[in-house]
């Protein structure tokens, strides 16, 4: 059995312990209400320019212009499929011979199975390309998070761009500069898919992994909820389709550095209160049984003294 003092350390060592994991809680707390403010205040915009692009996409005969004239770069290639492609597909090598994944994680510890979960989906990713044909030189990793950048380094990828700061602070800027560099590859033809693989921020107790399909962008992506609209179009529809899709591109990067951003603070703020609690749950034990062990030297001092008295006596 420990000793009281050793007892009596453990309990101030356990105490401490307490305090930062408590001081970890609010600080995740408050940094997840602050990314679910940021959610808010652009969701509508983003909605309501989605089902304006949806409305002008619906057209019969504006969907004929679309195969033929829109398009990003010298190449002219459709950022937009007009088949549903499925939000989880994987590409077959035929259909898209190179590959771009961006995959999400934090920079940091202490948030439970949050990169553990992304890095399965994105290992489970990887197997799931090789088997339709692709080896390592056919996909090139976009790593947001430290620690995707060293899964990744270690499954024998080395990222093909590094976005670290993209993690601790989601910035529209630093999002539009990624979705720029994707559209601009994906229209020349140097990537023929883009991939997305992040923690969805569903709820505090839940985050699931979620693989999704950014290009090309599927028609049924955008038309969700939409409702024909007899928009009066200046200058014309081309113009402003080729205006609109970017945009909607760039929000969606930024929709999902936020959505991670949100997933990595609430698994934090659930993982810190977990140990919060764990940690109260071993100072009370603790404080019981130096209780106790304080108890019985007192009884055998008590003991040990009445044992004199009646010898003396």
């Amino acid at each position: 059995m420990s000793s009281l003092k050793e007892i009596k350390s453990r309990i101030a060592s356990v105490k401490s312990t307490l305090k930062i994991t408590s001081a970890m809680k609010m600080v995740a707390s408050a940094k997840l209400h602050k990314a679910q403010a940021a959610i808010g205040n652009k969701l509508p915009y983003e909605q309501k320019l989605r089902r304006i692009l949806a409305g002008m996409l619906q057209d019969d005969d504006f969907q004929d212009v679309l195969r033929s004239e829109l398009g990003f770069g010298s190449r002219s290639r459709s950022a937009v499929s007009l088949q549903d492609v499925g939000m989880e597909a994987i590409p077959s090598k035929e259909e898209a011979p190179r590959v771009a994944l961006v995959v999400f994680s934090s920079n940091s510890s202490l948030i439970g199975a949050f990169n553990a979960n992304i890095i399965r989906k994105f290992h489970e990713t990887l197997r799931l390309l090789g088997k339709n044909g692709y080896s390592p030189d056919d996909i090139d990793v976009y790593t947001v998070g430290k620690k995707v950048t060293e899964a990744s380094e270690k499954a024998g990828y080395r990222p093909f761009a590094v976005l670290d700061d993209l993690a601790d602070k989601p910035d529209y800027e630093k999002a539009s500069g990624l979705a720029s560099e994707l559209v601009d590859r994906f229209s020349e033809g140097e990537v023929s898919q883009v991939i997305l693989l992040y923690n969805h921020f569903a709820s505090m107790s839940s985050q699931p992994s979620v693989r999704e399909n950014y290009l090309p962008l599927a028609m049924h992506d955008l038309d969700e909820g939409a409702e024909p609209v007899d928009y009066i179009l200046e200058p014309d529809p081309i113009s402003l389709v080729k205006s609109l899709l970017p945009m909607v591109l760039m929000l969606k990067i930024y929709t999902v550095a936020l959505d991670a951003s949100a997933a990595e603070h609430a698994a934090r703020t659930v993982a810190m209160q977990v140990a919060a609690d764990n940690a109260a749950d071993i100072i009370a034990e603790l404080t019981l049984a130096y209780n106790k062990g304080r108890q019985q030297e007192i009884t055998a001092e008590i003991l040990d003294l009445v044992g004199g008295m009646q010898a003396g006596s």
